[in-house]
């Protein structure tokens, strides 16, 4: 890291301005460079870290903006149980295999692990600026699925970008990504239309558990869904 670097450092004592310009200059270039041979006028790139580092990604480019994508808790644990259960021979690449569900829901609710560590990026939110909060923009996936072209026409209002109509029965799919990388727990599946995924059955137990524990998150983006009780 540059930061650790004994030459660059040794720069900032006497030029710091200087230096620290070449730095941020090499950064955007290193930024507009990966993506050289675009030749749209909007550039997506999706990577959950953005989030964490919303500010470095603003400062480099003021005009990115973020649209953040959720999901009720329970049912992102409940996929991700129904996969390891379709693949319960394999380990996670963290080790969960070993622990119960109860146990298994709770790891994955750390903050180093699947889900737990995305959600701190979005608890955080709260602290951001003013002026950087309006720079993202939040997508519940229910919403996407019940009303996809609703939510893509608002989604590129926000933009600032001409509409596009989008079939929701006739999608274009991309380049499949890896998902032996993470031993076939977090698929990348594709599909060629917009169709609501299974409901997944989520124990009690766990439900009221997550619910409890990440209050804030359906205090903010589900206000309407009744707290489960056990």
């Amino acid at each position: 890291m540059v930061s650790d670097d004994t030459f660059f450092l040794s720069q900032l004592d006497h030029s710091f301005e200087r230096s620290y310009a070449h730095l941020t200059s090499a950064m955007q270039g290193f930024l507009k460079g990966w993506h050289h041979d675009c030749e749209k006028p909007l550039m997506v790139d999706k990577n959950r870290a953005w989030l964490h580092a919303i500010e470095l990604l603003l400062h480099l480019e003021p005009n990115a903006k973020l649209i953040v994508c959720l999901r009720e808790l329970g049912q992102i644990y409940g996929s991700i149980e129904a996969q390891h259960q379709r693949t319960i021979l394999i380990d996670f690449i963290d080790h969960l295999a070993d622990f119960d569900r109860f146990g298994r829901a709770d790891m994955l609710f750390a903050k180093d692990k699947a889900i737990g560590a995305p959600l701190i990026s979005l608890h955080a939110v709260l602290d951001l600026p003013k002026d950087v909060q309006e720079r993202l923009y939040f997508l519940r996936f229910e919403d996407l699925m019940a009303q996809p072209a609703a939510c893509m026409s608002h989604i590129h209002a926000w933009l600032g970008v001409a509409p596009r109509e989008i079939d929701p029965e006739r999608l274009t799919v991309g380049i499949q990504e890896s998902d032996s990388h993470y031993h076939m727990k977090y698929t990348h599946q594709q599909a060629t239309r917009i169709a609501p995924p299974k409901h997944h059955e989520i124990a009690p137990r766990i439900q009221a558990q997550i619910e409890n524990a990440c209050s804030w998150f359906y205090q903010l983006y589900y206000p309407t869904k009744p707290a489960l009780k056990v």
